[in-house]
């Protein structure tokens, strides 16, 4: 029986911590819209960028009804093709965004320099993605269009977006024959994406490294007492040779790259060494447990 009580309660605060993360996305999101992207005429990509045209041209106190409005559909399609516990969320961050550009419409507005409305203003709207999208949420309906066009296609999530994107500026840009705004918005959109990207991998810049050398045993040792890194054996055969071979798997910071490498060739100058890019890395509480002792008993062995 406490079992079940604990699974319980643990996805209830699960639920709870996702549904907060995507209210203090959304606010940010909001704060940056109100305060930096409409008093600058700058507007975002997707459905929130066509919300922000047509808020300009009918008022913009507007903003919230017409992101509600245009996203309906692609809720439905979220609905129909993807999953309806995502479509839950869906509807939860596109609520709080809506709330929040309607409680914050009367802050006093940001500008003073184009520039820095473009760069902060940019920044703190792809934070509050971000950190929407980290919590299983979504705002902008062009993203669920990409992943079904994705699917059924084959164009990338990105290049559908971005296409979209053109014609979302193109027709800003010509509705208030004006390109300055459409070209400083897509640089807001840059800034933002860029932000959003972070916010959703992370800053730490972690790297999955293969290692496949002569000496696995003598190697994982030292590699274990000198960087206090864990590893793991992947069984291997060599498709040349037809040898079994032992491969090590390690997940590194980009800090402790370099000194890895050389601990690698020093002790096997013949080595392979794969690397690649890892956006996030996601485990359980007793292997951080487990990852910190090693840790801790490999730095204490290194001082003696």
């Amino acid at each position: 029986m406490p079992q079940p009580q604990t699974t319980k309660k643990k996805k209830f605060i699960h639920i709870a911590t996702s549904f907060f993360g995507m209210m203090v996305g959304a606010f940010f999101a909001a704060l940056a819209l109100r305060v930096f992207l409409v008093p600058n005429e700058l507007i975002d990509g997707g459905v929130v960028g066509v919300s922000m045209i047509l808020a300009r041209i009918y008022g913009n106190s507007y903003i919230s009804y017409f992101l509600v409005i245009l996203n309906l559909p692609f809720v439905y399609l979220a609905w129909r093709h993807i999953r309806r516990s995502f479509v839950v969320h869906m509807l939860a961050a596109i609520f709080f965004f809506a709330i929040f550009l309607l409680l914050l419409e009367r802050l006093p507005s940001f500008s003073s320099d184009v520039l820095e409305a473009i760069v902060i203003g940019g920044a703190m709207l792809g934070a509050g993605a971000g950190m929407i999208i980290r919590n299983g949420g979504c705002t902008d309906g062009t993203e669920i269009m990409a992943i079904i066009i994705n699917r059924k296609k084959g164009f990338t999530v990105g290049q559908v977006i971005f296409f979209l994107n053109i014609f979302v500026f193109g027709a800003y840009g010509w509705i208030f024959n004006d390109w300055h705004i459409a070209l400083r918005s897509l640089m807001t959109y840059i800034v933002a994406f860029k932000t959003m990207d972070l916010v959703i991998a992370g800053l730490e810049e972690l790297k999955s490294v293969l290692i496949m050398c002569s000496k696995p045993e003598k190697l994982s040792k030292i590699i274990t007492h000198e960087l206090g890194l864990g590893l793991t054996f992947i069984k291997g055969k060599g498709g040349y040779s037809g040898e079994d071979r032992d491969i090590l798997f390690i997940i590194v910071e980009r800090l402790d790259l370099a000194e890895l490498k050389e601990i690698v060739l020093r002790e096997d100058p013949s080595a392979f060494i794969a690397i690649e890019n890892l956006h996030e890395v996601a485990y359980g509480r007793t292997a951080r447990v487990a990852l910190r002792r090693k840790a801790r008993r490999a730095f204490a062995k290194g001082l003696l």
